[in-house]
């Protein structure tokens, strides 16, 4: 019990400091103004509280498995190799490996109908800020992480705690800034880091939410042919098919109702 309610303190204090750092940016330099306290808002709230305290859990035996797996089957060289490296090299190559296999399971909740049923309850969000970033299934949520986490496990490097907590803490705090409602926009810099700018053309209702996958790297999918930085903001967000107004619902929703990309 002692447990839980410290994970709550964190979540809370964590919330806090979102709050502090991001509804301030969205007040003086939104894309467009909307209420802090939009639609849908006390859902995504939800999908903070529930996936913050779920997604760990779920992806435990899952990432537990393949790492006795990858032991038992990784050759001793490229052990010994990945575990030699310097620790900011390890960092590095752990970030750019896991960027593309998010990437690739990210692109397959677009293409695979099953897998959209639960992604499409993140592009639901007709208004973007910050806190868009929670709004996911927890399946979603998983299936993305895992085909990030398995190449580390692979190429040896996630042998201990630390890469794979900084790869997630670093996407993490990444995703609520490229939900951001921010209008600034970075030059060059767009085509290097994932912005506000570069992921909202990824929300966009149309032909080109199929563009963006990266969560950190454009590069990416300049690699792979979905780069995609026109010139001007989208103007609608969303998916075309209604989503349950509640978080509920929409937990539920995936294996009631059937969707397209």
């Amino acid at each position: 019990m002692h447990d839980f309610f410290i994970e709550v303190l964190r979540l809370a204090v964590w919330l806090l400091l979102l709050v502090a750092i991001f509804v301030p940016l969205e007040r003086v330099a939104s894309i467009e103004r909307q209420p802090i306290f939009r639609k849908q808002f006390a859902v995504d709230l939800g999908y903070y509280a529930i996936n913050s305290f779920l997604t760990g859990a779920l992806l435990a035996v899952p990432l537990a498995i393949i790492g006795a797996a990858v032991h038992q089957a990784e050759p001793t060289m490229l052990a010994q190799a990945t575990r030699s490296l310097p620790f900011w090299a390890t960092v590095s190559l752990s970030i750019l490996v896991a960027e593309i296999g998010f990437y690739w399971g990210h692109r397959l909740t677009h293409q695979i109908p099953f897998l959209w049923r639960f992604h499409a309850i993140h592009h639901s969000a007709a208004q973007l800020d910050f806190l868009s970033n929670t709004r996911a299934h927890p399946v979603d949520i998983v299936f993305v992480r895992l085909c990030g986490f398995a190449p580390l496990f692979a190429l040896g490097l996630a042998g201990g705690v630390r890469t794979p907590a900084i790869v997630i803490v670093l996407g993490t705090i990444w995703g609520f800034f490229i939900h951001a409602n921010l209008r600034w926009r970075f030059g060059i810099l767009e085509s290097i880091v994932a912005t506000p700018f570069f992921h909202h053309w990824h929300h966009t209702n149309d032909a080109m939410r199929d563009r963006n996958y990266a969560a950190m790297l454009p590069l990416v999918d300049l690699i792979f042919g979905t780069l995609h930085l026109p010139k001007q903001w989208p103007t609608e967000y969303g998916i075309d098919k209604a989503m349950p107004p509640s978080m509920v619902g929409q937990i539920i929703s995936p294996f009631t109702s059937d969707a397209s990309p």
